[in-house]
């Protein structure tokens, strides 16, 4: 690790310099170190990101993680993000809106990133909803739904 100073140093002799150069300040933990240095490594800077804001999204990215999630449902997000290289926390905010835990459900939201299902599927569930059919309005809205979710 290059860290506080010319020259590459361990963790350790990071705190302890931070420590020894800043006494009034809090401590710092090896723990801490460790967490800005995952960040650079993985986003080239340190800057604090806010929450609210959404990551851009490649369609192709998402396409390709939601085929690799077809294909093995049970892969852990860890691995899905170094095949793909993108971040673990992307895999998580791409899959979680669709309720991706569910195999089953993995193959319902892969269907509905073709457009042209995706307006048939809206469409029949505008009608069944609005129209004749109102007994089964209940069982669609377990059905995932075109646009993902914001999540909380």
């Amino acid at each position: 690790m290059i860290g506080y100073g010319d020259r590459a140093r361990t963790q350790c002799e990071v705190v302890r310099l931070f420590r020894e150069t800043h006494p009034d300040l809090p401590p710092l933990k090896q723990g801490t170190i460790s967490k800005i240095e995952a960040q650079y490594q993985e986003m080239g800077h340190v800057r604090k990101v806010s929450s609210k804001r959404q990551a851009v999204v490649d369609d192709d990215t998402e396409l390709n993680l939601l085929l690799a999630l077809e294909e093995n449902p049970i892969t852990p997000a860890r691995q899905m993000a170094r095949d793909i290289k993108v971040s673990t926390v992307y895999v998580c905010t791409v899959v979680a809106p669709y309720g991706a835990t569910v195999p089953q459900r993995v193959k319902q939201f892969v269907a509905l990133a073709d457009p042209e299902s995706r307006t048939e599927k809206e469409n029949h569930r505008r009608t069944l909803i609005n129209g004749e059919n109102k007994g089964i309005a209940h069982r669609l809205k377990s059905l995932p739904r075109s646009q993902p979710k914001s999540i909380r």
